[in-house]
């Protein structure tokens, strides 16, 4: 219990941050038509921010379903990236534990708790992250479908930079070495000049 709630408050300021994301998420599922059920539940069992709003951008071009999923699962390959550095601290766990972690498995998850080897990785602290992310994540979308059938254009507030800004939050912390901040900083300028150049 100790430790659940250690990870509750260590992702606490992730999960404020991704609120506004959250919001966007479940307002804009609404503006492309999905039901407010659908739109919860999508948060719900795909609980992936940047494969939903793509997905739902991509409904709202009329992608076929097979596009949908082909760039859904691009988007989220970093996931397997994740799970294979994982595997070692999972693997001995019962299917249960594997499969929740598993699915809780996020890039706030990942980054306050890859440092964890061996003994050090405590099961309920993972859990306690990524459980407190995930209610805060759909309470978020929650909102935002609340928002979206009362306050249309939800997507013209600036919402979209809490994606930014959560990213932020996750790297900074774990810059650690000089080459990891010049990796960091040459990602960030060609992020910047290419986006300016399309």
């Amino acid at each position: 219990r100790t430790y659940f709630i250690k990870g509750l408050l260590a992702v606490l300021p992730l999960s404020i941050a991704v609120i506004p994301w959250g919001i966007l998420a479940g307002s804009y599922a609404l503006q492309v038509g999905m039901t407010k059920i659908e739109a919860q539940a999508m948060s719900a069992l795909v609980f992936a921010g940047s494969a939903q709003l793509v997905a739902t951008g991509m409904i709202q071009a009329g992608a076929g379903l097979g596009s949908i999923l082909a760039t859904v699962f691009f988007i989220s390959a970093r996931h397997f990236l994740y799970s294979i550095s994982f595997r070692e601290r999972v693997s001995k766990l019962p299917f249960r534990w594997r499969f929740g972690l598993g699915f809780l498995l996020t890039d706030e998850l990942f980054a306050l708790c890859n440092h964890q080897h061996g003994k050090a990785f405590e099961r309920s602290y993972a859990l306690g992250v990524g459980l407190g992310f995930y209610v805060v994540w759909n309470i978020a979308s929650f909102i935002g479908i609340i928002l979206g059938s009362t306050l249309p254009n939800m997507d013209e507030y600036g919402l979209e930079f809490a994606v930014a800004a959560t990213f932020i939050a996750i790297v900074v912390p774990m810059i650690l070495s000089l080459s990891q901040l010049v990796c960091v900083l040459i990602a960030a300028s060609l992020s910047t000049v290419l986006t300016a150049m399309k």
